[in-house]
């Protein structure tokens, strides 16, 4: 672009002018646009001239776009006059210019620089020489604060982080590589952008830095690097020609294919419609950014189509673009907002102030001390408009934003895909954490690199596209955990734990199994080992019964756990030798204490005869016939005394520092952590026996320690449940568990998959598809095992006094009363053993007789009231003069006799 270098806006008739200034701002092509366009190379001065005239009635309240771009100035207040300087890239001409303007021309403002690295010098001198140095170009974070006469016209780079990070959030990608120039623009926003990703959990896993004249053969080493990671959202952001330089090669590199996801910061999407190049629009397709959003108005509508035919009459054949880019946006409200300050400060002091210190100086940067900036800079900070670009308004000498559009590079077009905005602080963090700030929160269908509409994951599996190589340990704590026995189908609760883990993650991953063994086929070492292999890529995952340690978390990442952690302490169960002795059942209750009881039994069954011995008829006649019911109470007694008789076990040596003190053998399985643990505790390494099969296990604790086995086996939790559930009743838990971690799988450091597998994992524990699985392999076994209240089943020898005893007297007493019964009624047992009846009559008279009520257990008045209630036929009550050789008379009719079925016994009693 082409200044004039007095330039008086005052002169302008129309806006054709500053048109054709903001034409030739974006029209030139390729990497020379960067002169115009972004003026890189372009640093403006200005002086501002205060014209008073008074007496129109307009004053200071004609807009200073009206006064600058109104179609009539027929009513001037005020003139601006431009000086024009040309950095030619270079920093220090850049600084020389400024220096010259300050220290010679003596100018009131500059508009300028372009670059970071150049606002870096002037803003030094401007603030010294009290000059408002304004850009509306340079965006880098790390240009404030510096000095108060800086003015950053422009959306500052750190605003659009956060729209940056919302967009990975929204797509739940957690792993991110930054591609950035070195440079104070690549440079300042990094940090924040850091603080953002952090912010939605998401980890840069590596950072590309390019020098600004990086050449083709360092952007594509970077490239292959990045290729060969297994994160595939790489976050741009350099300046328009290093970025053109970037996709070309991407595109050379597979790099813009399918699966892979390029976001570029605003810097590159402001100037997209000045790529000129076919090719580089091409390699880029299917790239999202950010850009600040300009609202829709008829204002920017009537300028564009100005700019546009400007555009065209100076570029002939060209196709104007759609829009005016968003520097030339911000010049013209740069431009506006000066006029407005110039206009509001009202008058020009004509010189500066001659810095004293200098006189005698040999410092070239000491210059003088505008006496107009100071009056001009806090009219610039205090002016607020509606601009092309939106709302110019400056809040710490920074243009403040508002939203961002969310853009998709499709065929030679921006496609709007979201609007995002800041998120306003709210009550609730759990509201803000799960919003994004997108309008709508969501987005439209973006068109992704390789023409995809399939949302990316983010991340591959497998860089070289294989399938993951998953190691499993050769022997495992119990077959059931991880069988390799066939290394064509291996099987086990964790292998079809993993394999339903790995069907619910939202991608489908190709994976195969491979055995952690030597050529031979035996193990090939410990599970610090097999865990190693993943440092050294050999595997991609590790699983099985492999805890988490923190020795092994140096080198893997581990999901959340898949089982519980713990390591417990087994034991053989002790049970006293007594257990099986004839006076066993004596055993709950002391000597003292079982006469004490059966004393108070006999003296509770007296007093209850006492009391109810003149009021029921139940306990009605002498003590003697209730001698027995005094008895009962202690004797049954000792029959349910077993209720209380438990195997009492035997725990010796239950404390760890005991075993340590008596040099007791443990043990636990070979290529355990446990082993580290034992001497952790204090065990010596020698008296700490290791084991590979559960059999061995048992049959050392067998023997004991005394006897070549060992005292104690220490194991993680899942595998004591599992043996305890083998050996129920020989051994037992014993004391509490130690910490540890459960069961997890492993996987390379910063490796993607760890997250998602470990949300799977929540989401089958949640569903209880886990459990389920956990059930399917262990219905068979009772996972708890044997507790510390343990018992032993108790052999008959145990009670055989007891049931003596107790059969003993019962039988006594049954025999008593038969012969009893049998004595009383003698005449009628001979009168039916002799009779002719057969056996079967026989056996039927006695029961009916047995049947009858014995009247010798009532009162008489009782029985003559039954008697007349029940009378009893006169032919079959005896008389005197009959027999009474006993108290009773029985007979039997001839029917008895021949086994008819009516049976006639009578019963008298002699008074």
């Amino acid at each position: 672009m082409k200044l004039a270098a007095d330039f008086d806006f005052g002169d302008l008739n129309s806006m054709d002018t500053s048109i054709n200034w903001m034409s030739n701002w974006g029209q030139i092509s390729g990497l020379d646009r960067r002169k115009v366009i972004t003026e890189i190379e372009q640093d403006f001065s200005s002086e501002v001239e205060f014209l008073f005239a008074f007496g129109d009635g307009l004053g200071t309240e004609i807009m200073a776009e009206q006064q600058l771009f109104s179609g009539v100035q027929r009513r001037r207040r005020w003139q601006l006059r431009w000086l024009r300087r040309d950095s030619k890239k270079q920093v220090t001409t850049a600084a020389a210019d400024a220096l010259n303007l300050l220290k010679d021309v003596q100018v009131d403002a500059i508009i300028g620089p372009q670059t970071s690295a150049q606002a870096n010098f002037v803003i030094g001198l401007g603030g010294a020489a009290k000059v408002p140095v304004i850009s509306f170009t340079a965006t880098s974070p790390s240009l404030r604060p510096q000095t108060p006469y800086f003015v950053q016209a422009a959306i500052n780079d750190a605003a659009q982080v956060d729209a940056i990070a919302a967009i990975v959030k929204y797509f739940h990608w957690y792993r991110i590589i930054f591609v950035y120039e070195d440079s104070d623009y690549g440079n300042g926003i990094i940090p924040y952008l850091s603080n953002a990703f952090q912010e939605v959990n998401a980890r840069v896993s590596y950072r590309s830095v390019i020098p600004v004249s990086a050449n083709d053969d360092f952007i594509i080493e970077e490239l292959r690097k990045m290729k060969n990671m297994q994160t595939r959202v790489f976050v741009v952001h350099t300046t328009t020609p290093l970025a053109s330089k970037i996709f070309l090669k991407a595109k050379e590199a597979e790099m813009m294919s399918e699966g892979y996801v390029w976001i570029v910061t605003s810097g590159l999407m402001n100037l997209f419609y000045s790529l000129d190049n076919p090719r580089i629009v091409e390699s880029m397709q299917g790239v999202v950014g950010v850009k600040p959003f300009v609202p829709r108005s008829g204002k920017l509508k009537s300028t564009t189509i100005r700019w546009q035919k400007k555009f065209a009459e100076i570029n002939p054949g060209i196709t104007p673009p759609p829009e005016i880019n968003l520097f030339g946006l911000w010049a013209y409200d740069t431009l506006s907002a000066l006029g407005i300050a110039a206009e509001k400060v009202g008058f020009r002091e004509p010189t500066y102030l001659q810095n004293t210190t200098a006189l005698n100086s040999t410092n070239i940067f000491t210059t003088g001390t505008s006496q107009t900036g100071p009056k001009l800079l806090p009219e610039i900070l205090g002016t607020e408009f509606e601009g092309l670009a939106g709302n110019f308004k400056l809040v710490n000498g920074q243009l403040q934003p508002s939203s961002f559009q969310i853009l998709n590079v499709h065929r030679k077009k921006l496609r709007q895909v979201g609007i995002w905005t800041p998120l306003l602080p709210s009550s609730s963090s759990q509201r803000n954490a799960n919003m994004t700030g997108f309008l709508g929160e969501e987005l439209d269908q973006i068109t992704w690199p390789g023409k995809s509409r399939n949302i990316p994951k983010g991340w591959e599996v497998s860089v070289s596209g294989e399938k993951l190589k998953v190691g499993v340990p050769a022997v495992a704590g119990f077959p059931e955990f991880v069988n390799t026995t066939n290394a064509t189908n291996i099987t086990g609760l964790y292998i079809d734990l993993f394999k339903s883990v790995m069907a619910a993650l939202p991608y489908a991953v190709e994976y195969e199994f491979a055995r952690f063994v030597k050529p031979d086929g035996s193990s090939a070492g410990s599970y610090d080992d097999l865990s190693q292999k993943v440092l050294y890529g050999e595997y991609d995952i590790v699983i099985g019964d492999i805890t988490i340690t923190a020795n092994r978390s140096e080198y893997v990442d581990f999901s959340i756990p898949i089982e519980q952690g713990g390591v417990t302490r087994t034991q053989k169960i002790q049970y006293d030798d007594k257990i099986n002795s004839e006076l066993f059942f004596l055993k709950p209750l002391e000597k003292e204490l079982w006469l004490t009881a059966i004393a108070l039994f006999i003296f509770t069954g007296l007093a209850l005869w006492i009391l109810e011995h003149r009021v029921n008829k139940a306990f009605r006649g002498p003590a003697s016939e209730h001698v027995g019911l005094i008895f009962y109470i202690p004797f049954m007694s000792l029959v349910f005394a077993n209720k209380f008789t438990t195997a009492k076990l035997e725990k010796d040596h239950t404390d760890v520092s005991e075993l340590i003190r008596n040099n007791d053998y443990v043990g636990c399985r070979n290529g355990s952590f446990v082993f580290e643990l034992l001497k952790d505790l204090g065990f010596n390494e020698s008296y700490i026996r290791v084991y590979k099969r559960p059999e061995e296990l048992d049959e050392a604790l067998s023997k004991g320690s005394e006897k070549g086995g060992i005292k104690a086996m220490f194991s993680p939790t899942p595998y004591t449940n599992l043996f305890l559930s083998k050996y129920r009743n020989k051994y037992m838990k014993v004391g509490s568990p130690y910490l540890s971690e459960g069961f997890a799988f492993a996987f390379p450091k910063g490796s993607p998959l760890v997250a998602d597998v470990s949300r799977a994992i929540i989401k089958l524990t949640d569903n209880h598809t886990i459990s389920g699985i956990k059930a399917n392999w262990t219905s068979q076994f009772n996972d708890d095992g044997p507790s510390d209240s343990s018992s032993t089943p108790i052999s008959l020898r145990s009670f055989t006094v007891l049931f003596a005893i107790t059969g003993g007297v019962t039988g006594a007493c049954l025999v008593v009363f038969l012969v009893s019964y049998l004595y009383k009624n003698r005449d009628l047992v001979q009168r039916i053993s002799s009779s002719e009846m057969t056996t079967w009559s026989k056996l039927r008279a006695m029961s009916k007789h047995f049947d009858q009520r014995d009247p010798n257990s009532f009162r008489s008045g009782e029985y003559a009231s039954s008697r007349h209630q029940n009378p009893v036929p006169a032919e079959e009550i005896p008389s005197e003069n009959e027999d009474n050789v006993c108290p009773n008379s029985d007979r039997i009719t001839e029917e008895d006799a021949h086994g008819s079925s009516s049976v006639q016994v009578e019963n008298s009693r002699v008074v």
